[in-house]
């Protein structure tokens, strides 16, 4: 695929990314397309591997190899570098409903999986599928294209995240009529409120929503069930109901102090961040603000650095991020082998904001909170912590140790808690008498995207836990074929 000698031929290039001193005046999203030239060349990289890792979609342990959606990579690749755009098209979306959300938010487990990239840079994989699914767009390639043929079958998706609409479009491909609810005020679920606008754009979300009205599926917002519906009313109503409502019952910090002002979910101030920007451009203050500000995040993932970049735009005065794990390596170790997800260190798009305009990288590493301090009016105005070590006992049992002397005071009148999630929200659960796991997760039958509930399904964070866009995407498709054959299964 693509040119023989690319890979030795050309070097990596990504896309170009906006200065941080000019992205942080703004919500735009922070990235720039390479050429059409520069793409084709990149695209010329990808190697006639014998067996291409980068499309497996393996679960191995905790670790990803390749995409989970089972993209036909090596295949795209080598009608960009034949500059066959529109075909690179039409193999693309045969996989991936949604390449214009992974192809900016995704992290890219086909990228480390690369066969190039076992000693050398990884084809520029995910820029190219977002330079495909753009450029489909632009040209017009993409348009409603509804069923011909309607069944007699009716869906209720409960949840508008990636996982519900890839479900709703894989099941409104196949001529059933599907309904979609979401409890929030605009379609998209995570992608809308959980993502920030300068990751990705609320239009590409609202553009997508539009071609899937536009192909026959109904989405009804502002829409809570066990409140503003009632889930035996949607057995009732749909021969088949799907559960993507996520995993966003968040984990939280059980200290002393917790109960203090200033002390906010990182998803509650992300979300209230985007909807006030959508509804007012802030005007509304309808959002919290970390101007001027002491902003401490705690926890070191994705959604922390989400929380860094925009309390920066609004202005903070200090920022700190804490994580309970070491910094990680600059390259694999034997541990992390080719092709599993390297994980290595990097620096995220806003750990270098933060460089820009505090001076230094907001990580810190090792670290736990002890306690949470106020102010004496009820508000935070400190917390300590302790830095911490793993080590082995002489079971194999491993245990945090507390370094003594190491603790430390830190000022603050914001912090965001962004520890990950333990599962769905129990409205839901409640709502339709599910069972859970041991990780809390709605608990599968035989078949793993059924419930416990006849004609009740599930598919993304809601049934694996917390997890990537691009794995409800897959999760969606999957729960689409499982209600197919339960709902053709009743035709007599």
């Amino acid at each position: 695929m693509g040119k023989h000698t690319g890979f030795i031929e050309y070097d990596r290039k990504v896309p170009i990314e906006r200065k941080p001193s000019d992205r942080l005046n703004d919500w735009s999203e922070y990235q720039l397309l390479l050429s059409k030239e520069n793409l084709e060349i990149q695209g010329a990289r990808c190697m006639d591997c014998a067996t291409p890792f980068c499309h497996t979609g393996i679960q191995l342990g905790r670790s990803m190899i390749g995409c989970p959606t089972n993209n036909l990579i090596p295949e795209w690749n080598d009608l960009i570098y034949r500059g066959r755009w529109k075909e690179a098209l039409e193999r693309l979306v045969k996989t991936n409903n949604f390449p214009e959300f992974t192809g900016r938010v995704c992290p890219a487990p086909c990228e480390g999986s690369c066969t190039v990239a076992i000693n050398d840079s990884a084809v520029a994989i995910k820029s190219i599928e977002r330079a495909i699914i753009d450029k489909g767009f632009a040209e017009g390639w993409i348009t409603p294209n509804p069923p011909a043929i309607r069944t007699s079958k009716t869906v209720a998706i409960v949840g508008s995240g990636p996982a519900g609409l890839a479900c709703a479009d894989q099941l409104n491909k196949m001529g059933h009529s599907v309904t979609v609810f979401e409890r929030s005020d605009r379609i998209g679920g995570l992608l809308m409120y959980g993502i920030p606008n300068m990751k990705l754009e609320k239009d590409i979300v609202e553009r997508r929503v539009c071609l899937l009205e536009a192909e026959g599926i109904l989405f009804v917002a502002n829409t809570e069930i066990g409140k503003d519906i009632q889930a035996n009313e949607l057995r009732e109503s749909f021969d088949a109901v799907i559960l993507c409502t996520g995993a966003h019952k968040p984990r939280d910090l059980f200290i002393e102090g917790r109960e203090l002002k200033g002390i906010h979910f990182a998803m509650d101030y992300l979300t209230a961040n985007t909807k006030s920007l959508l509804d007012s451009h802030f005007a509304d203050q309808a959002y919290l603000s970390a101007e001027g500000m002491d902003v401490i995040v705690i926890g070191g993932g994705d959604t922390g650095a989400d929380c860094i970049a925009t309390a920066l735009r609004h202005k903070c005065k200090r920022i700190v991020q804490f994580g309970k794990h070491p910094q990680l390596p600059m390259g694999r170790t034997d541990a992390n082998p080719w092709p599993e997800f390297p994980n290595t260190f990097s620096l995220d798009y806003a750990y270098e904001e933060a460089s820009v305009q505090t001076g230094k990288d907001p990580r810190e590493y090792s670290i736990l909170t002890k306690r949470f301090i106020g102010d004496g009016s009820g508000r935070v105005k400190e917390l300590h912590t302790v830095q911490i070590e793993t080590r082995t006992d002489q079971h194999g049992n491993t245990f945090i140790h507390e370094i003594p002397g190491s603790e430390k005071i830190w000022p603050a009148d914001l912090v965001l808690i962004a520890i990950g999630f333990s599962g769905p929200e129990e409205e839901v659960l409640k709502a339709f008498a599910l069972k859970q796991d041991k990780h809390q997760k709605i608990k599968a039958t035989n078949e793993k995207y059924a419930t416990n509930i006849e004609g009740v399904f599930m598919a993304g964070d809601v049934r694996r836990g917390q997890s990537l866009v691009v794995w409800a995407i897959q999760e969606g498709r999957e729960a689409a074929i499982a209600c197919d054959s339960y709902m053709m299964s009743k035709i007599k």
